[in-house]
């Protein structure tokens, strides 16, 4: 029996009728973004107001919510590079393929594509490296997500009106390509290095592709830094959207599709940082009240939606005491990623002679322990015992999550400040858990009921005519 594509399926869903057509349409995704990640920011942002209950993000006051099941073709747990192929085209593949079919032969549009072919202007960003799995799977097709050079290529085939993220991972194919630097002014791309850059070149740019700077690449070009970590001039997820806004509305007549991930919630969750990954969630909010303005301009004509992936690390509130103590973890002032360094630091300072009077010190500034959070005789034992095991040997083994490498002493810092907190973790992967899905505006009633990934862009294809 041939199978029915996925735009076929949408035209013949005439049970809906829509009042409004959605002209603009922002898509967000929470990388790695279950419900407890969400609601464990709310009752996070709840306990630094003083009280047992949630402090909203705007996002959750949409006025319709549900949630959607992940599982990839293969897999009862999804990968990055299937999740997001199932989000773009409405179509489960086998985990690791981009825009393919299960057969990883077969390219599937995107919602992103045919809304270029309605004529609506498109823009794909990301606060992590714009060839990632998931800003790649509306607009690349290929049977491996690894496959960096070949994906940065795709992106001009696409043609799209704007793209934004931290760098390119491979953007000479190690030396033996032609540089996608150099290939972006040949398709007609204005490359803008940084915010300050974007707004000099805005105007007169046709397409743009918004990096960092080659200063922060040079340091770090797998993404933006996280919002925990985030120092003046870094690029930010809400420079980000808000660039991508402004160059799409250029041209309101046409319309546009917009879809921007918060990748980095994903990168704390593969490490277990509760406090890194509340603020990635926050700064998601961040970024999703800049479509909120453009909404309230536009409410009869703009639809946002938001939605993850996956969710990762299997997120738990409470680990058996029947309490949070989430107000913690605002004493953790950097990611366990920025503690590495910080550590590292300090190995070079010393000529890798760190005392252990140094090392509490550090912990200290930067965990709050022994000053904020008092310490039990245990979890001080274990901080010093992991010290005197990786500060004081010639080797060190590096605790290794999906996106780091990290010192022991750090990674045993950020377990001890979850504890404190009350948040366990299940793993270090993704799980198969539910994951949120709100959405405000025009067809925005449409996202009720149980769904699964793949009905998310049936429904806004849908909506926004996009066959």
């Amino acid at each position: 029996m041939k199978k029915i594509s996925f735009f076929l399926l949408c035209s013949l869903i005439s049970v809906w009728t829509y009042a409004q057509e959605a002209k603009y349409v922002f898509f967000f995704i929470g990388d790695g973004m279950g419900v407890n990640q969400v609601q464990g920011t709310e009752l996070y942002l709840g306990e630094l107001d003083g009280k047992i209950g949630l402090t909203p993000l705007d996002f959750t006051e949409f006025p319709y919510a549900t949630t959607s099941s992940t599982y990839s073709a293969t897999n009862g747990v999804t990968d990055s590079a299937a999740g997001g192929t199932a989000l773009a085209t409405g179509t489960k593949t086998k985990n690791g393929t981009i825009g393919m079919e299960q057969d990883q032969q077969t390219p599937i549009a995107s919602i992103a594509m045919r809304a270029k072919e309605k004529g609506c202007r498109v823009g794909i960003a990301t606060s992590v490296s714009i060839d990632h799995a998931t800003p790649a799977a509306f607009y690349a097709h290929n049977p491996n997500r690894k496959n960096y050079y070949q994906i940065g290529k795709d992106l001009f085939t696409a043609g799209f009106d704007f793209y934004a993220g931290s760098d390119f991972l491979d953007p000479d194919n190690h030396g033996q390509g032609e540089s996608l630097y150099t290939l972006a002014s040949q398709y007609g791309y204005t490359l803008a290095r940084g915010y300050e850059d974007f707004m000099a070149k805005n105007e007169q740019a046709d397409k743009l592709i918004l990096l960092q700077t080659e200063k922060a690449s040079a340091t770090y070009r797998d993404a933006i830094p996280y919002a925990i970590d985030r120092r003046e001039g870094d690029l930010c997820l809400s420079d980000i959207t808000s660039a991508a806004i402004r160059f799409l509305s250029k041209d309101l007549s046409k319309g546009f599709f917009l879809m921007v991930e918060g990748g980095k919630i994903d990168w704390a969750c593969h490490s277990n940082d509760a406090a890194t990954a509340f603020r990635e969630v926050v700064d998601l909010n961040e970024s999703i009240r800049q479509a909120l303005q453009f909404y309230e301009n536009h409410p009869d004509e703009t639809l946002i939606v938001i939605s993850a992936d996956h969710e990762t690390g299997g997120l738990v509130l409470g680990t058996g005491a029947y309490a949070l103590n989430l107000q913690a973890l605002q004493y953790q002032r950097v990611s366990e990623t920025a503690f590495t360094s910080i550590l590292n630091s300090l190995r070079r300072q010393t000529g890798n002679r760190v005392t252990w009077e140094q090392a509490r010190q550090a912990l200290a500034d930067n965990f709050g322990f022994w000053n904020e959070l008092k310490l039990t005789e245990q979890q001080a034992k274990r901080l010093e015992e992991v010290y005197c095991r990786t500060f004081t040997g010639s080797d060190v083994e590096m605790e290794k999550s999906e996106y780091a490498q990290d010192e022991p002493l750090a990674a045993e810092a950020v377990r001890i400040i979850n504890e404190i907190a009350m948040v366990g973790w299940v793993s270090g992967g993704h799980s198969a858990g539910y994951v949120p899905v709100f959405a405000i505006g025009a067809g925005a009633d449409h996202f009720q009921g149980r769904m699964d990934n793949v009905e998310i862009p049936a429904r806004i294809a849908e909506i926004a005519h996009y066959q």
